[in-house]
């Protein structure tokens, strides 16, 4: 037997439970521990799980913030600085990665609190998580608002990559299981992942 529920209905669920539910409709996604330091060089680190490819020329990528209903130190401090990590989230650090999304002070490092070391590498302005595999450096681009929800996406140019060699396939393409990467579902559940097939360019 199936659920039906109409947009009236749905409104009507408890407000955490609703937030699951919706939160889980669009299947798996990334999961990214997102990397910053204020212009005090206060470290501050956060899980997301809405960061998206944007394109590849220029090589961009964003994600969503959620509305500035109360201090959200990540994307302040990348409005203030303009740079910022997007570090993949393995097996090893997953229940740590999870941590990060209590709500510390501003002056408390989640890299201290949950014991993940931040790491700085060809004088790139932002932390990298040095226990990710793979680790992406941006440049802020540009902010859009939201209307419908007051959320902003966060769009930055790629100026810094790092990834272990052997996963680098032929064809230029990431093999991310061979790095571990987990993804996400609603906002709680972690999961490893496993290939069924590689598919050729689709052609008529």
């Amino acid at each position: 037997m199936n659920i039906h529920l109409n947009s009236l209905d749905i409104q009507q669920i408890e407000h955490r439970k609703r937030a699951a539910l919706i939160n889980s409709l669009s299947g798996f996604k990334s999961l990214n521990l997102i990397g910053i330091a204020s212009r005090e060089h206060e470290t501050n680190l956060a899980v997301f799980n809405s960061v998206i490819h944007l394109g590849a020329d220029p090589a961009l990528m964003g994600f969503i913030s959620r509305p500035h209903s109360v201090e959200r130190h990540t994307i302040e401090n990348i409005l203030q600085t303009k740079f910022f990590t997007i570090n993949h989230i393995t097996v090893d650090i997953f229940e740590k990665a999870h941590q990060t999304s209590a709500r510390y002070t501003r002056e408390q490092s989640e890299f201290e609190a949950v014991g993940l070391t931040a790491v700085y590498k060809n004088n790139f302005a932002a932390p990298f998580v040095n226990e990710s595999k793979i680790q992406i450096g941006l440049e802020l681009k540009e902010k859009v608002a939201v209307q419908s929800n007051n959320t902003l996406l966060i769009i930055g140019e790629i100026i810094d990559l790092y990834f272990p060699e052997n996963i680098w396939l032929e064809e230029g393409v990431l093999d991310i299981e061979k790095a571990e990467t987990l993804t996400g579902s609603a906002l709680n559940g972690y999961h490893t992942t496993k290939l069924i097939k590689r598919m050729k360019y689709a052609k008529p």
